[in-house]
């Protein structure tokens, strides 16, 4: 028992493991807690995908890439 303080053969392996998994925990939540007040700062401009479709086919019916009637065909086919 001499030499190794009181911990035993593995001297403390398993509070250091148990430590290190605490520690991980830990950083992991610092890091979330950091990225979800970042995006609550500074939110930007989110768009869902309906958005988007209707801007491009605005963009395509004003450079006239799509007549008028298939700019309304497609704009009632998106709702």
């Amino acid at each position: 028992m001499m030499g190794y303080g009181g911990f035993g053969a593995l001297g403390g392996l398993g509070m250091g493991l148990f430590g290190g998994i605490f520690m991980l925990i830990f950083w992991v939540a610092i890091i979330l807690l950091v990225v979800w007040a970042v995006r609550e700062v500074f939110p930007g401009q989110r768009q869902s995908e309906h958005d988007g479709a209707v801007e491009i086919l605005k963009r395509r019916f004003a450079s006239g890439e799509i007549s008028q009637a298939e700019y309304e065909q497609a704009r009632k086919a998106l709702g």
